[in-house]
């Protein structure tokens, strides 16, 4: 068996597939890729059993067949190369590989394809097709709130509510939750599934602003369909918790800053906090905001002071630094509205205003007690 690919477009889609690989595999055929041949098409497979994913592109070939060819060897070597076309030549008998190029011909083992685990098929699932700028933006504000608890995998992953009216996207891990909604997309169905963190921080980096992505999905997996690629995952199997519940409806206490500022503020005056903790303090009264954070045990401390807009009573509330920053770090307006209550409830962060009258996000942070 014989084909001839540029190297170029085989590393670029090579590179964007090998995120799925795993240094823990339990099958040493998933340390490589699959290929199969038809004509003028190469259908290219990686998969760590959870997520699979295939991509396709087009080479100069007379015969059929498949091989698995060890990944890390084989991008290794295309790395080093510069754009040329490389002849595959493949023994059928011992599935031994041949990759002739300008500069010579390197030989390594491959293996029998058909020991490759088959991609799952997913019977009569339901279907959305949504842009691949909403797709990657769900995502890029919601995934940084997913919890590393493996105790609750279903809070590691993205809960991702179908409705007809809207789609919403929630990520939380108890101390901080993000809902991303949408009302301008929504499903023939009302269904509710949990995306686990590895695909869907593949997706994040691969839709592109030209992708239309089609979701389909049942029960127990997903599959995303965009441009000449298709994943396919494992959802996480469990009831995802009431997020509704835990966000306050009565938020007197209203504030309005400049996110920029607001953020370097804290970013700077965090340095300064417990290590442990990383609490920094906001005291807030009229138009101005004092940020402030001390490490009793090596009497370091800072106080930053910010103009804003404020309607409320006098407050003085905890946070943690680490939250607060990344979540002002995925807005992206020119001001917040900060909503508080109590120093013992949580608070409610929003952007002022956002690029579609579509668009709703609300991040929520729990304070942290001040002693």
């Amino acid at each position: 068996m014989k084909f001839i690919v540029n190297s170029s477009a085989l590393l670029k889609e090579l590179q964007s597939l090998s995120g799925v690989l795993s240094t823990s595999n339990t099958l040493p055929i998933l340390d490589n890729f699959l290929f199969e041949i038809e004509e003028k098409s190469l259908t290219v497979t990686v998969s760590d059993l959870e997520t699979t994913m295939v991509a396709t592109l087009e080479i100069e070939a007379k015969e059929s067949g498949k091989v698995a060819m060890p990944a890390k060897l084989l991008l290794d070597t295309l790395k080093s190369l510069p754009k040329q076309p490389l002849t595959f030549t493949i023994d059928d008998a011992n599935f031994g590989i041949e990759i002739s190029s300008d500069y010579g011909k390197y030989k390594l083992s491959g293996f029998n394809g058909e020991e490759f685990p088959k991609s799952p098929e997913l019977a009569d699932p339901s279907k959305i097709e949504i842009s691949g700028v909403l797709l990657a933006n769900a995502i890029n504000k919601t995934i940084f709130a997913t919890s590393n608890d493996e105790m609750r995998p279903v809070m590691c992953g993205v809960f991702c509510q179908l409705s007809k009216d809207d789609l919403t996207f929630v990520a939380t891990d108890a101390h901080k939750l993000v809902r991303y909604r949408r009302k301008d997309t929504g499903a023939d169905n009302t269904s509710d599934i949990i995306l686990p963190k590895k695909p869907v921080t593949l997706l994040k980096n691969l839709v592109s602003s030209e992708d239309n992505v089609e979701m389909e999905f049942t029960q127990s997996n997903a599959c995303f369909t965009f441009g000449n690629k298709k994943l396919v995952c494992l959802l996480i199997d469990g009831k995802y918790p009431n997020y509704e519940a835990v966000i306050p409806k009565e938020n007197p206490n209203k504030l309005v800053i400049d996110r920029n500022a607001f953020l370097s503020s804290i970013k700077r005056v965090s340095i300064f906090a417990n290590k442990t903790t990383n609490q920094v303090r906001l005291k807030i009264s009229g138009s101005e905001l004092a940020i402030s954070a001390e490490d009793l045990d090596f009497s370091n401390e800072a106080n930053e002071r910010l103009t804003c807009n404020y309607t409320g009573e006098d407050l003085e509330i905890g946070f943690n630094s680490k939250f607060l920053s990344d979540m002002l770090g995925n807005l992206d307006t020119e001001n917040v509205v900060f909503e508080l209550s109590a120093p013992n409830r949580a608070g409610l962060l929003f952007p002022e205003s956002t690029d579609s009258k579509d668009e709703e996000i609300l991040m929520l942070v729990m304070p942290v007690m001040i002693r």
